[in-house]
């Protein structure tokens, strides 16, 4: 299967990362890691097995290896195909992944990075050693389930096709989201990547009888949402949102920061973070809602 046939396809056990050197295996194992599995690098593949029963693959915990073997294990990566018919009469599903590029490509990036080809020998060339390569992996492609040419995906590019081919999750649930409220005059959050400030409505703090609520009582939150300004805002918010967000999980972002001030961090904020949170879920992200300053309240 190469790039561009992309299919839906069953998320296998074991996905055996291998390649050629510089086509992207490193990268390839952050996006397995991002996408929950246990990530492994230059696994002799003999210890494929053991490894997948060491951690639980047939105990029914829903755990996927992947696992990265390459010419580095030298002798022991002859093994690899025999290892993987061990793994299928083990009723063990797996995916051979095989990255690959140029040999253009792959001298451009070995040079800009400086870095020595790992199967080089002394005094090699480094055009012979990725004909070498090239060569001793030839009956591991031929035998390779996904086959990604690498030479000219940019790494946001790469992570989408990875994860069309190998994760079961919606390419929203991929990021996880964290909604928080928080007070200005307790400092900035500098872990937010998108800050929205609500200090332009109307204050409940004013109301002696919601002065000592927050705003997860019904009283403050119908309050500050049923206000007309807040509906007008909540749509453009929404809006923004709706906007931005795909563009988030397109990059391959795995982690996004919402957070939502106001002065305090008691009223305001904390109603408007609930409604972001309630928002974005029903748009299908996967979402944690926490509250910086709620602890203050009272206190000042």
């Amino acid at each position: 299967m190469s790039t561009s046939e992309v299919a839906s396809v069953s998320v296998p056990d074991v996905v055996v990362i291998t390649g050629m050197s510089g086509a992207g295996r490193t990268e390839a194992m952050h996006v397995f890691e991002d996408l929950g599995y246990y990530v492994i690098d230059n696994l002799p593949p003999r210890l494929i097995a053991t490894l997948a029963d060491l951690v639980g693959i047939n105990s029914g915990v829903g755990r996927h290896l992947a696992i990265v073997c390459d010419l580095r294990s030298q002798g022991l990566f002859d093994e690899l195909l025999d290892v993987l018919d061990e793994l299928r009469s083990h009723e063990i599903s797996y995916s051979l992944l095989f990255l690959d590029a140029s040999d253009e490509v792959l001298l451009r990036r070995f040079s800009e990075r400086r870095r020595r080809h790992p199967i080089a020998l002394e005094g090699e060339a480094l055009e012979s050693a990725i004909a070498r390569e090239r060569a001793q992996l030839s009956s591991v492609r031929d035998h390779a389930d996904v086959v990604l040419d690498t030479s000219h995906l940019a790494t946001s590019e790469l992570r989408a096709t990875l994860h069309a081919h190998y994760s079961e999750l919606s390419d929203q649930r991929l990021m996880e989201v964290r909604v928080f409220s928080f007070g200005f005059k307790y400092g900035m959050p500098a872990e937010a990547d998108v800050l929205i400030d609500v200090r332009f409505l109307p204050n409940p703090y004013y109301d002696p009888e919601m002065r000592p609520l927050t705003g997860l009582d019904k009283k403050v939150s119908d309050y500050v949402l049923s206000r007309p300004e807040t509906k007008h805002f909540l749509t453009a918010w929404e809006d923004l949102l709706a906007t931005v967000m795909p563009g988030y999980v397109a990059e391959g972002k795995s982690r996004l920061s919402i957070a939502v001030g106001c002065t305090g961090g008691q009223h305001r904020s904390v109603a408007l973070a609930c409604a972001t949170a309630e928002f974005l879920t029903k748009e299908g992200y996967e979402v944690t809602l926490t509250h910086r300053d709620l602890a203050r309240a009272g206190r000042s």
